[in-house]
């Protein structure tokens, strides 16, 4: 059971728990149970019945329901990324990073950021440049401006990220340096 989860009572149940913020999962007289709480939904199904998962998203699909577009919570190796909105000429992001790590120094060709820190300690390279950037705290990365995001505090950094431009795909990023390989 995870440290975020009260099981009384409860035998054979699988507790996964992936939301942000603190929330508590308590289960009380339940038996032979999958439970999956994301940011996007909260699933709950017999072990028996796990694998049917698939018909649930077929229900979504036909309903046409908005968890359908959202993707999941993305893992790097430095943290992690989920989209929050997105619509013609703008993407907004909820960024974390681990203690210690950092994105790669990277460019855009088509899109420029605005980066809020809001929660922890983080430089923010900036052409040559490094801003130390605390909570609250703004910095705008310019189109095809070099850039860089490293956590140097103790704690998670939280960031949200707008983008804007004519496209937002993943693969307008061009990696200079990279620590994980990636360059």
């Amino acid at each position: 059971m995870p440290q975020d989860a009260i099981a009384i009572d409860t035998t054979g149940t699988h507790v996964q728990i992936d939301s942000h913020g603190p929330k508590m999962v308590a289960t009380l007289g339940v038996h032979d149970l999958v439970i999956v709480d994301t940011p996007d939904a909260l699933l709950i199904a017999h072990k028996d019945s796990a694998q049917k998962v698939k018909s649930v998203v077929d229900v979504l699909k036909t309903r046409r329901h908005e968890t359908i577009n959202l993707p999941a919570v993305v893992h790097r190796p430095w943290g992690t990324y989920a989209s929050l909105k997105e619509e013609d000429g703008y993407k907004v992001k909820r960024i974390t990073v681990k203690p210690g790590e950092s994105l790669s120094l990277q460019y855009h060709h088509q899109r420029a950021e605005h980066w809020v820190v809001v929660q922890g300690t983080a430089i923010v390279q900036v052409g040559d440049v490094e801003h130390k950037t605390l909570p609250g705290q703004y910095r705008y990365i310019p189109l095809k401006e070099k850039h860089r995001l490293t956590n140097i505090g103790k704690d998670e950094l939280v960031l949200i990220e707008v983008q804007c431009g004519g496209y937002l795909g993943e693969d307008d990023i061009v990696r200079l340096a990279d620590t994980y390989g990636r360059a």
